[in-house]
């Protein structure tokens, strides 16, 4: 039976904060004008802890997920001169683990709507791990794009789950920065991995170094699956005040209905987060899998120096996740449509404007920083895209959300590919340097351009109510 979402809660207006607690389908009969605690009782770490516990545990996978998926990038000259491949044959190796994310993001989503996150992000975790792991045994171009197939694969459905986890364990008005942290931590295990993965290449060599990146996975599955329940009410840890300050914020379905798939491909919302994720991930894709390489090959700098600059740019990104989603609640962005567009727009006009500068100098550090910037601000609008599509999916939120952001995988894929094939075409013509590399960042400044516009033109719709906020 289909449970009505309560028009009181906190994406809603302002005014609806301060009935939100008295809404009848909760059976809630007092009220409060804060959004962050529950009616007299003071601050919300006094009802219990045991949710930022959850909290911990997400902000690990997302760090072991990215410290696992960006690796490749420091250790991509070492692949290309060990296996003999081109730029644009390691662009194939690249687009390989994408595509396979993309695929299975929607299977494993939906498994986790059906079997819960528990069993299967232990499940995401394990495949992932091996299949990193087993990167270092490839030895020629078919066994690493078969092995970064599979190893896309197991890494699918991980944030869509996550988001699942989410969903169930933190009310609304704390998932701005509860989300933020969360892809702050993604960004930091992105930024500590080229920086790490250059260290122990220079050590081990880049064959043990991702034995070594995916044995993280494997301990952080055994932990999870011995302490995580996918209902708060269920675990042994929560009190009884914890687990209704939890409902009182979250929706409850029952039973496992099927996807209204009518409506979610004529839902316009659906259709906008899904193309600015396609830009968002463009432009990701290109500092998560080639920056080292273009620090190398366009700007001239040392191996060693291209860590440290490459993960001083992701630690920039990870900034800008935690900014953004403190910025979000603090400013009440869910509060309206119209704070939702500004604040969209506004981030990626300021990552273009970054972006344009950083092309315009011949200093590397100048570049780096403001390239950097960039990055802050694209990567600050990730805890808004996430509410929002939490927001819209309802009960469907592992399906829906491992939908919109697979999308992105068409944006990945494509910067993946084309920083390839435009540096082999223009070396052809006897370009080099950054004659040769800066052109896919000229086309990077066009497509945050566009999802700067899409931001501006967002409206939200819930996929089984069609009600605008």
């Amino acid at each position: 039976m289909r449970k009505t979402r309560c028009v009181n809660d906190y994406d809603s207006a302002p005014k609806a904060r301060l009935l939100w607690w008295a809404c009848p389908s909760h059976g809630i009969l007092r009220m409060s004008d804060s959004p962050f605690s529950p009616p007299e009782a003071g601050s919300s770490f006094s009802v219990g802890r045991v949710r930022f516990a959850v909290l911990g545990w997400l902000c690990a996978l997302s760090g072991i997920l990215y410290l696992d998926r960006i690796c490749i990038s420091a250790a991509l000259d070492a692949i290309q001169k060990d296996l003999k491949i081109s730029n644009t044959q390691t662009g194939l190796v690249l687009m390989s683990f994408t595509l396979a994310y993309g695929l299975f993001e929607i299977p494993t989503g939906r498994w986790g709507d059906l079997l819960g996150a528990r069993r299967v992000l232990t499940r995401i975790s394990l495949w992932w791990s091996f299949f990193t792991a087993l990167t270092g045994a490839c030895f020629n171009l078919s066994t690493i794009v078969i092995v970064r197939f599979l190893f896309g694969a197991g890494e699918a459905g991980a944030f869509p789950n996550a988001a699942r986890v989410v969903s169930r364990w933190f009310p609304i008005q704390e998932r701005g920065r509860v989300q933020g942290i969360l892809l702050a931590a993604s960004q930091i295990g992105g930024a500590l991995s080229p920086f790490l993965a250059t260290k122990l290449i220079s050590r081990i060599g880049w064959r043990w170094t991702f034995v070594v990146f995916g044995s993280l996975g494997l301990v952080w599955a055994a932990g999870f699956f011995r302490w995580y329940r996918d209902e708060p009410s269920e675990h042994p840890s929560v009190t009884p005040e914890e687990a209704d300050y939890i409902g009182q914020g979250t929706m409850r379905e029952s039973g496992h209905a099927a996807i209204p798939w009518d409506l979610v491909l004529t839902n316009p919302s659906i259709w906008i987060l899904s193309l600015i994720m396609i830009c968002a991930s463009f432009n990701s894709y290109i500092y998560f899998s080639w920056f080292p390489k273009y620090l190398i090959s366009g700007r001239g700098v040392s191996t060693d120096q291209s860590g440290i600059m490459a993960s001083v740019v992701l630690s920039f990104a990870a900034a800008g996740t935690l900014a953004g989603g403190t910025l979000m609640d603090l400013f009440h962005v869910n509060s309206s449509l119209s704070r939702r567009r500004a604040a969209g727009g506004l981030w990626f006009t300021l990552a273009a404007c970054c972006l344009f500068l950083a092309l315009k100098t011949n200093h590397a550090w100048t570049a780096v920083l403001l390239t950097a910037g960039s990055c802050f601000a694209t990567q600050a609008t990730q805890p808004l895209w996430w509410s929002c599509a939490i927001g819209i999916s309802g009960r469907h939120v592992g399906a829906l959300f491992g939908l919109m952001n697979s999308a992105g995988v068409v944006g990945a894929m494509a910067s993946q590919l084309l920083v390839g094939v435009l540096a082999d075409w223009f070396a052809a013509r006897g370009y080099s340097g950054r004659a040769q590399w800066d052109p896919i960042f000229q086309i990077n400044l066009g497509v945050l351009v566009s999802a700067a516009i899409l931001w501006m033109t967002f409206v939200f719709r819930e996929v089984e109510t069609h009600a605008d906020h």
